[in-house]
C-alpha cells in the first residue's frame, strides 16, 4: 500500500508541472499579441517616409479633346464566285492572294459538250433559214399565179401560213444557238471588278455544281468605313470631307460618302459611310476609330490614367498631398472622370487648385502615409 501511494503522489506532480507549464505559454501568447499592433505602429512612425512621384494640378476653363467613335474597315465589295452551270472545272488561272482586274478569266469548265451541242444548233438553224427562204419563195410564186388566175386563194392562205411557220422556226433555231453560246461564253468565269482573290474552293478535274462558289473575290483599291454616330455629332458631319481614322498606331484620311440620316432605334445613333482611297495600310476586317476634335465645356485638370483610384460607391479618387508641418501625407479626394483620351483623364473634384497628388505608384501606398514628393524626372 505505502508504494502505491508514493507512484499516486508522483503521478500528480507530474500532472500539475505539465498544466504550469501550459499556463506559462498561453500567457506568453497574449502576451505577444497585445504587444504586436504596438511595436508594429511604432515601427510604422519610425519608417522612412516613401518617395512618390507627383505633379501639379492646374485647372482649365475647357479642355481640347478628341472624340473617338469605333467602327468596321470592310471592302466596298465582294463575291462568291460561281459559274452559273455545272460542270467538269478544265483549267483554273489564279490562286488566293492573286489580284485581278476586271474581265480577268479565272477558270474555265469543260466545254466539248456545250461545242457539239452549239453545232448542232447552228445546223438547225442554217436548215430552218433554209425552209424559211423556200417558203417564202413559195408564196412568191403562189401570189403570182393568183393574179393569173391559175390558183385559188386558199392556196395561197396556205403558202403564206407555211412562210410564216417556217420563218419562225428559222428564228427559234437561231435561238436556241445563241441560248449555246451564252452558255459557252459563262463557262469562263470572268472577275466582275479589280480585287484580290481570298479563298478558292476546288482544283482542275472538280466537278462544280451550279452556283457553286469557287473564289471568293474582295475589292481592295477602295475600302468602306461603317459606324454609328450619335446625333449631336453627326451633325457636325459633312459628306465630301475628309476625316481623319484612328487604325492602330496609324492615321490615315477617308472621305464621307454618306450619312444615312436615320436615328437608329437601338443605339440612338446615325450610320456614317466613309471611302479609304487605295487602303492606305489599313485592311478589311480591321477597326478603326473616327477622330472629331472638339472641345469639352468644363473646368477640371488633366492627369495621368495612373493617378486614379477606385473609390467609394462607384466614384474615382486621386491622393493630394497634405503638409501637416511634419512633412507630406497622402489624403484621397474625390473626383469625377469627365473624359479619357488615350492615357490621359480630364477631371473635377475636390481637390485644390496648385496642389500636389500622386501620379503614379498607386499600389505602394496607403491613405495617411508619409511620403516625399518627386515631380517626373526629377532624380
Amino acid at each position: 500500500m505505502p508504494g502505491s501511494q508514493i507512484i499516486r503522489r508522483h503521478a500528480f506532480a507530474t500532472s500539475v508541472a505539465t498544466l504550469a507549464i501550459v499556463i506559462a505559454g498561453v500567457a506568453v501568447l497574449v502576451s505577444a499579441l497585445r504587444g504586436g499592433p504596438a511595436q508594429a505602429d511604432l515601427a510604422f512612425a519610425e519608417a522612412a517616409p516613401a518617395t512618390v512621384e507627383t505633379l501639379a494640378v492646374t485647372y482649365l476653363p475647357s479642355a481640347e479633346i478628341e472624340a473617338r467613335f469605333p467602327g468596321l474597315v470592310a471592302a466596298r465589295r465582294e463575291s462568291a464566285l460561281a459559274f452559273n452551270t455545272g460542270g467538269r472545272l478544265e483549267a483554273i488561272h489564279v490562286n488566293v492572294g492573286d489580284r485581278v482586274r476586271r474581265g480577268d478569266v479565272l477558270a474555265e469548265l469543260d466545254t466539248r459538250t456545250l461545242e457539239a451541242q452549239l453545232a448542232a444548233a447552228r445546223a438547225d438553224a442554217r436548215a430552218a433559214a433554209a425552209q424559211s427562204a423556200l417558203a417564202r419563195t413559195t408564196l412568191t410564186r403562189q401570189e403570182r399565179l393568183v393574179e393569173q388566175g391559175h390558183v385559188s386563194a386558199q392556196r395561197l392562205d396556205e403558202a403564206g401560213a407555211t412562210a410564216r411557220a417556217a420563218e419562225a422556226q428559222a428564228s427559234a433555231a437561231n435561238a436556241a444557238a445563241r441560248a449555246l453560246e451564252v452558255q459557252l461564253e459563262l463557262a469562263r468565269l470572268e472577275a466582275p471588278f479589280d480585287g484580290v482573290i481570298t479563298r478558292r474552293n476546288a482544283d482542275e478535274g472538280a466537278v462544280m455544281g451550279a452556283g457553286a462558289p469557287l473564289f471568293h473575290l474582295v475589292e481592295d483599291g477602295v475600302l468602306e468605313f461603317r459606324l454609328g454616330v450619335p446625333v449631336s455629332d453627326a451633325a457636325r458631319l459633312v459628306p465630301g470631307n475628309d476625316y481623319e481614322l484612328e487604325a492602330g498606331t496609324r492615321r490615315v484620311t477617308a472621305r464621307l460618302r454618306a450619312l444615312t440620316g436615320v436615328v437608329d432605334t437601338t443605339s440612338r445613333s446615325v450610320e456614317a459611310v466613309f471611302e479609304l482611297e487605295g487602303g492606305q495600310g489599313v485592311v478589311p476586317g480591321e477597326v478603326a476609330r473616327l477622330v472629331l476634335p472638339g472641345s469639352l465645356q468644363e473646368r477640371g485638370f488633366w492627369a495621368p490614367l495612373t493617378a486614379l483610384a477606385e473609390g467609394r460607391r462607384g466614384l474615382w479618387t486621386v491622393y493630394q498631398l497634405t503638409n501637416g508641418g511634419e512633412g507630406y501625407s497622402l489624403e484621397p479626394r474625390s473626383v469625377e472622370l469627365l473624359h479619357t483620351e488615350g492615357g490621359q483623364v480630364y477631371l473635377r473634384g475636390a481637390v485644390d487648385e496648385g496642389a500636389m497628388i500622386l501620379s503614379a505608384g498607386l499600389q505602394r501606398v496607403t491613405p495617411g502615409q508619409r511620403v516625399v514628393p518627386v515631380r517626373p524626372g526629377q532624380p
